[in-house]
């Protein structure tokens, strides 16, 4: 059912986008990679949520964006709709990200109490299927963050960090693709967020449907410090 559902999405996406004559480069979660005649890439995942859909739990979006190549620094465009609420997020290349047509960015409230606990962040954090081995890279953040999330859609997360909701979000499954991430990449940088590797580097990685990727995102590289520091990720 879950795979029926992303498959009819992705379906309806590319209908729309061959009637508005535009022809780029397909990258799709479901139909892979699709060459077109036109410049440039466009990267999809016409809905990430998709169990949260199938559950009637509102909580899942489509996200769109446009790359000049292949890796994720290059996407200057991108837009991701919350498809319960209407919410549309949306960001270009050095000029802020939106949601509908309200500038948003990151929070910069959150304090740190004491050297050992994270009491007032908000950490997104996707454990699903989660291996032994990934669980106890994260024990030390599980232990000392008091507010962790999972909402079921990378994407949507995303854009409640680029929104200030989140303060960071962790997934490092090595299981979420690049036409998960890219829209959402862009919206997070463009809101005064950063990405980085799990190496410690800022995220940057291939655009295809085949490559993972375990990324943290945070709204402060102050946040990305400590959390690193629990992960043992080089900082």
């Amino acid at each position: 059912m879950s795979r029926r559902i992303d498959v009819v999405a992705e379906a309806a996406v590319m209908e729309i986008v061959k009637k508005h004559n535009f022809n780029p480069t397909i990258v799709a979660e479901e139909s892979g990679t699709i060459d077109g005649e036109d410049d440039g890439f466009l990267v999809m995942d016409a809905i990430d949520g998709t169990t949260n859909t199938s559950r009637a739990i509102p909580f899942y979006c489509c996200s769109l964006a446009y790359a000049t190549d292949v890796k994720l620094a290059s996407v200057i465009h991108a837009a991701i709709i919350d498809l319960s609420r209407g919410d549309l997020y949306h960001a270009s290349d050095q000029r802020g990200a939106f949601m509908n047509n309200t500038q948003i960015q990151v929070s910069k409230s959150a304090k740190f109490v004491d050297s050992d606990n994270l009491d007032d962040i908000l950490v997104g954090l996707n454990l699903s299927g989660a291996s032994s081995g990934v669980m106890m890279s994260l024990l030390k953040v599980i232990s000392n963050v008091n507010h962790i999330r999972q909402f079921g859609a990378n994407a949507l997360e995303l854009c409640y960090l680029a929104r200030g909701f989140l303060d960071a979000y962790i997934d490092i499954r090595g299981k979420i693709r690049a036409t998960d991430l890219a829209a959402a990449y862009l919206i997070v940088k463009e809101a005064g967020g950063n990405l980085y590797s799990t190496d410690g580097l800022k995220l940057d990685s291939e655009i295809d449907n085949k490559a993972r990727i375990s990324f943290l995102a945070v709204s402060s590289d102050e946040i990305f410090a400590r959390l690193a520091d629990y992960m043992q990720i080089s900082s």
